[in-house]
């Protein structure tokens, strides 16, 4: 019988306590009031998974100066080899991950494990007193981001979402443009994320000596559902729904994480998805091509603005991949390393002539118009100003993934739970991305409330009484008399 998901995170609570007491390290509520890190000591972290995104997670944070590695969790003995080998003998490897959270030399784990892990680590971390950087998506399912935030919260640990284009230059420097208002008015944004090679589609590489011997396959499938040992899943884990989030999760998230932080937006009300599994069918159960549609509400920050993404691994054409936001003086055009602004705003004039009804007029309707159109549109008004293009290019030394780490770490030591992406931002560039699986999945509109981060539905009609029958106040008086 599959256990269901309370279940199993009760019995996550039960032998994270269990495994607190029997250990050497303190229990957790001491743990968790350790002193506060002081300027001269290093931030001693430890990395939950080590796959191809923990391997350059790590080697990124460790650019920063005073951080150290102490331990390394994962469910693959070669890589936990590998780990010693790339960064120290010395390093404390397992494959329980709660025997990092009771360490008390552990100050902050990077949790980057396949989705569907995010959450249970976190909050386990958190509760044990770690500072914690997740990977994104930083849950897997709509329902799971709220009881994230609120351990965060509590904990008053720091947290960083890790989608670290955001603090590229290119970004900011995009950010800084549309705050001033250099584009005008946004209406439309377009996205893209397109590959096409095998391991770009996530078919990684697996290891001749996979083997439920050299794996931990009970523990990696967690609350997902019981099934016989795969190599194929546990090592290209993104191809499955049951573990991963698929190309909006992967992607996606990059693309609206990089939206929200350029226009300062809380999130779109409407998500609808489209797409297929086009080209790479074997092995996966989630799309190769998708393209969602977002409708984002007016705010204080933002008029009105559509915002369409699309990721297409079998795209065999050029790629050219890009986020475009169009305003109605100008569009910004920014990739991770560079940008370009193109600045066009129309004549206050229309005009008149060429493919335009005024040749239809008769010569007498045509002399009055010119003789209005001179009166109300004097010259200066019909000339526009002239296009203006603006290249901006990241400088050779910005290392966004190192400055991602570098705020983390900068807010652990001013004990601090500001940054650039915390839990909040976090969750509202996840849930898109989730909204645009669940719309796929289920085929249907997702409603979305971006200021109180919670799923809506709209209205049901009300049913309406049957024609010839009227209220019983008889049945209504009992009705009120059982409520009472």
């Amino acid at each position: 019988m599959q256990s269901s998901r309370r279940d199993f995170v009760k019995g996550l609570t039960a032998a994270s306590a269990l495994l607190a007491t029997q250990s050497v390290a303190k229990p957790f509520h001491i743990i968790r009031d350790l002193k506060k890190i002081s300027p001269n000591d290093k931030i001693r972290i430890a990395t939950i998974g080590m796959g191809i995104q923990g391997n350059y997670d790590t080697q990124a944070a460790l650019r920063n100066p005073e951080v150290e590695l102490v331990a390394v969790a994962d469910l693959y003995s070669g890589r936990l080899e590998h780990a010693r080998t790339a960064f120290g003998q010395q390093l404390f490897t397992t494959r329980d991950y709660r025997e990092i959270l009771a360490r008390p030399d552990v100050d902050a784990v990077l949790v980057v494990t396949p989705d569907h892990w995010h959450d249970h680590i976190t909050i386990a971390a958190l509760k044990a007193g770690k500072h914690v950087y997740c990977e994104k998506p930083m849950v897997q399912h709509l329902n799971e981001g709220k009881a994230v935030i609120d351990a965060w919260k509590k904990s008053g640990k720091t947290m960083q979402v890790g989608s670290q284009r955001i603090s590229s230059a290119s970004f900011q420097e995009a950010k800084r443009l549309i705050q001033a208002g250099e584009i005008g008015a946004i209406n439309y944004i377009e996205s893209n994320n397109d590959r096409f090679n095998a391991i770009g589609a996530w078919n990684y590489s697996v290891p001749p000596d996979a083997s439920p011997q050299t794996v931990d396959w009970d523990r990696f499938l967690g609350d997902a559902p019981k099934r016989p040992f795969d190599p194929i899943r546990f090592f290209r884990w993104r191809n499955f729904k049951d573990y991963g989030t698929g190309v909006a999760g992967d992607l996606f998230v990059h693309l609206i994480t990089g939206v929200h932080y350029v226009t300062n937006t809380l999130g779109p009300t409407r998500i609808y998805s489209s797409g297929n599994l086009a080209y790479w069918k074997e092995h996966r159960d989630v799309p190769d091509v998708m393209t969602s549609i977002m409708d984002y509400p007016k705010t204080e920050q933002h008029e009105a603005f559509q915002m369409v993404l699309r990721v297409n691994f079998a795209n065999a054409g050029k790629i050219s991949n890009v986020t475009r936001i169009i305003g109605n003086e100008g569009t910004v055009e920014f990739s991770e390393n560079n940008l370009i602004l193109t600045k066009k705003k129309l004549p206050i004039a229309p005009g008149y002539g060429n493919y335009d009804s005024f040749f239809t007029f008769t010569e007498d309707v045509q002399k009055k118009f010119v003789e209005e159109y001179d009166a109300k549109y004097p010259p200066e008004t019909r000339k526009a100003e002239p296009v203006k293009e603006v290249k901006f290019e990241a400088p050779k030394d910005d290392d966004a993934h190192a400055k991602h780490f570098g705020d983390f770490f900068a807010n652990v030591r001013a004990g601090s739970q500001g940054t650039i992406e915390d839990p909040v931002f976090g969750f509202r560039a996840a849930a898109p991305v989730l909204a645009c699986n669940e719309s796929y999945f289920e085929n249907k509109v997702i409603h979305w409330d971006p200021v109180t981060m919670t799923q809506k539905n709209p209205a049901a009609p009300k049913p309406k009484a049957s024609p010839g029958k009227k209220p019983n106040p008889a049945k209504k008086a009992v009705t009120v008399a059982k409520k009472s």
